[in-house]
């Protein structure tokens, strides 16, 4: 019965531990998993955008203003390349979707980037196979493309796709590179399933004026991202013809802006969690309060004659201290044991992303196991140091 009792208590403390570090442990790892799907974007590389990837410090989100600004355009980039004097690197980006088919092979929902030459400039673009087109093939916009790895497979699934000639939107390309293989993410799969052309090339397969675009800009050497920044709303602003008292009519967005918003973000849900977890650790508290209390009662002859043979108070009071933070760390670890046995099975079965059982969130787990036990056993271990030993003996 005692056996029983003791397995019921600790599965609270388990069954508490276990619900608040899964929570931390998938929000850790969604954390990780957005922050590393944005950088490919790179610390040093700012966007010049319609929309802003988040709202201003204090403001909401004006998404009726944001929805009326102009796109920018290859004229505004090729302006500002004219202008601007700290930039390493100025690329224009419209971005659509499409279809990309060799033979009887046909991959659907391919996306299709027309770019500018000084794109590569401004990313490091890992080819595995093949290469970049030139300046002379970007600014005649030959029929060239770079494919993703995804595209490659799907299209030539036992040949190499370099040399061969792909339909993309129904007009020829041919393939000249292959980008290495970037794998699942929780914003999608990067450069997997891209069809990357020039822009001239782009021109005529969509129609670009409809398309979301973006102005690349990557900081020369020595620039700072402010200083970037400063310089390309000044520069901007001249080129859209702004005056003093009007409003940007677009958005200069860098990675850091997406990190301080998944920080935002992933800090709440976190406490979120927690909120959740707790009232699971409270109610595995108060079933070890309640065994350790009924613990003092049982063993209470036992305590009178410790006090007898001069057994002191703090002596009394650690002993049974010490038991409950025992059975709370128990109970923690099999909690946690079981969250790495569910990890190691979902990492194995999938292959997106790879779910991580931190160390700290590890030590996390320990640290909360071990506080419930202090804050259970306090009361019954201080009622068991301040019992009288002559009546503790005489009790049945």
């Amino acid at each position: 019965m005692n056996k029983l009792r003791t397995i019921l208590s600790l599965l609270g403390v388990t069954v508490g531990i276990f619900s608040i570090i899964t929570v931390f442990t998938l929000v850790d790892t969604m954390e990780a998993e957005l922050k590393n799907s944005f950088d490919m974007l790179g610390d040093d590389v700012l966007f010049i955008q319609k929309w802003p990837w988040a709202p201003e410090e204090g403001k909401e989100y004006e998404w009726w203003k944001y929805f009326q600004r102009p796109q920018p355009t290859l004229r505004n980039m090729e302006d500002l390349a004219s202008r601007i004097q700290g930039a390493a690197a100025v690329a224009f980006r419209a971005d659509g979707q499409g279809t990309a088919s060799y033979r009887n092979n046909t991959f659907s929902g391919a996306v299709i980037d027309a770019v500018t030459y000084d794109y590569c400039r401004a990313f490091t673009l890992n080819i595995s196979q093949g290469r970049y087109f030139t300046p002379i093939e970007s600014d005649g916009g030959r029929n060239v493309c770079v494919i993703g790895q995804v595209i490659a497979e799907s299209l030539f699934p036992i040949e190499s796709p370099l040399g061969k000639v792909i339909k993309v939107n129904g007009r020829n390309a041919e393939v000249i590179g292959v980008f290495e293989k970037e794998g699942n993410s929780l914003v999608g799969n990067g450069l997997d399933q891209v069809v990357l052309v020039p822009y001239a090339f782009g021109a005529r397969l969509m129609d670009v004026k409809s398309l979301d675009a973006d102005i690349v800009v990557k900081a020369a050497e020595g620039v700072s991202n402010k200083q970037l920044k400063d310089e390309i709303i000044s520069d901007f602003r001249a080129i859209r013809r702004l005056r003093p008292a009007e409003e940007n009519d677009f958005a200069v967005n860098e990675s850091s802006m997406i990190s301080s918003f998944i920080d935002t973000i992933f800090a709440t849900v976190n406490v979120v969690g927690f909120i959740i977890g707790i009232f699971a650790i409270i109610v595995g508290g108060f079933s070890i309060a309640n065994i350790m209390f009924v613990s003092v009662k049982e063993r209470t002859n036992i305590i009178g004659i410790q006090k007898a043979l001069g057994a002191k108070n703090p002596f009394i009071l650690l002993q049974f201290l010490f038991e409950s933070v025992a059975l709370c760390i128990i109970g923690g670890s099999a909690g946690l044991v079981l969250i790495g046995i569910i990890v190691l099975i979902v990492n194995s079965v999938q292959e997106s992303f790879d779910i991580i059982l931190s160390i700290s969130n590890i030590a996390l787990g320990v640290i909360i196991s071990a506080v419930i036990g202090i804050v259970s056993g306090i009361v019954p271990a201080s009622i068991a140091a301040r019992l009288n030993p002559v009546d503790a003996m005489r009790a049945k």
